[in-house]
């Protein structure tokens, strides 16, 4: 899988991995068990730092999509897909319930709001 770094948005380098990471694991382009990069061989690859790489592997293994092997590496857990995209809509949901209130005090239009949603979707 290859992972894509872009320099020209304002999402932080490590969650941009582990977002593309976990976006290979949600539609099966990673398998459970399949083996990662390890965190150097990654970091060097995409010219990064190794802290930000163990960042993202970090966050991916707290959340359950990843698991580590002392001296073998990190590798892809075994889930249910159904059950991580309840949990990511019930996230998103709550997320998009404080930009609405936002965007309501802010005195905005749904018109904006949906174009805006619209721009930053695009953008990602």
């Amino acid at each position: 899988m290859e992972i894509i770094i872009r320099n020209t948005t304002n999402r932080p380098i490590y969650d941009q991995i582990a977002g593309q990471l976990k976006a290979g694991i949600l539609s099966g382009e990673l398998k459970p068990g399949e083996a990662l990069p390890s965190i150097r061989a990654l970091a060097k690859d995409l010219k990064i730092s190794v802290v930000t790489t163990k960042r993202a592997y970090d966050e991916l293994e707290a959340a359950g999509f990843l698991y580590t092997v002392a001296g073998k590496g990190c590798f892809v857990a075994d889930r249910n897909p159904e059950r991580v995209r309840e949990g990511i809509a019930r996230d998103m949901e709550a997320r998009l319930s404080d930009a609405i209130r936002l965007a309501k005090d802010g005195g905005m239009t749904y018109a904006d709001f949906r174009e805006t949603a619209r721009i930053l979707w695009e953008e990602e």
